[in-house]
């Protein structure tokens, strides 16, 4: 009478690196209110929840943070193919269909990578000049350029060494009404093109260690730049990872490895609860 759950680091090769997310998979969606509960004890970044849907190989899938459900994430997808294949649940030459928030979203297992197809996400320039300047002053620049994506304010700096020394003022943060801030720079090291970094302290998320739906906009945005399809970007978190990029049109396919670090079960006392 108890439920089995991963813990997995995303976009990472070895444990203790890239971004972990908690999978629980389930025979059936329960109530929003014990999915959001575990997530919340959990306590990391996202928490997915994984029911399998009536065709072969899909699966419906949710993505909780300790505060809130959210439309898109990418470590936690990634996490949760990383799961399937690794179960057997789905064989490796095959792909995986998920249904989700932010419509289809398809996983491979390539040469040990997955592979997930991603909505590209477009950027407004129009930021409110109020925004702008809130923003800039809680991450302590006097210049950058600031734009919208559909989730996130992004900043774009002209160096790399301007992102990693970043302390942001997380208590201001919160009063930005946007998802998170990301930030980021061309890259000055070989492994990579561009760094950036990803603050959410509204969803109780100080710094994210690797975020795969950030890359949806910051791949369109630097293969534009550079005049290129593929690139890679490293997110400078203190456990760092990798996010290999491919822009296809109007979608971008995301890629990293992951590594199950644990695997638990939650007893019976934390079981589902009907809805009322």
């Amino acid at each position: 009478m108890s439920l089995p759950f991963s813990q997995v680091d995303a976009f990472a090769e070895r444990p203790f690196t890239g971004n972990p997310a908690a999978v629980v998979v389930l025979d059936s969606f329960p109530d929003d209110r014990w999915m959001q509960s575990v997530a919340s004890e959990m306590n990391l970044s996202e928490t997915a929840f994984v029911v399998a849907g009536a065709s072969e190989n899909e699966f419906s899938l949710r993505w909780f943070t300790p505060a809130a459900e959210v439309d898109l994430c990418g470590h936690a997808t990634l996490a949760s193919a990383h799961v399937l294949y690794d179960t057997w649940r789905v064989g490796r030459a095959d792909p995986i269909r998920f249904q989700t928030r932010s419509g289809p979203l398809t996983c491979r297992h390539r040469e040990g990578l997955i592979t997930m197809d991603f909505p590209a996400i477009d950027r407004r320039d129009d930021v409110a000049p109020d925004v702008q300047h809130a923003v800039l002053d809680c991450l302590g620049l006097a210049t950058a350029t600031v734009f919208q994506s559909r989730f996130d304010t992004v900043v774009v700096v002209e160096d790399e060494v301007s992102v990693i020394d970043l302390t942001p003022d997380f208590h201001r943060m919160k009063r930005i009404a946007t998802r998170g801030v990301i930030v980021s720079a061309l890259s000055s090291q070989p492994q990579s093109d561009f760094t950036s970094r990803f603050f959410a302290p509204r969803n109780n998320i100080d710094e994210d260690p690797v975020t795969g739906s950030a890359h949806c906009c910051l791949a369109p945005y630097w293969c534009q730049r550079l005049g290129r399809q593929q690139l890679i970007g490293y997110q400078a978190s203190q456990r760092g990872g990798f996010v290999d990029c491919q822009l296809r049109g109007d979608r971008v396919r995301l890629s990293g490895c992951a590594v199950t670090v644990f695997d638990g079960q939650l007893r019976k006392i934390a079981e589902p609860a009907n809805a009322t």
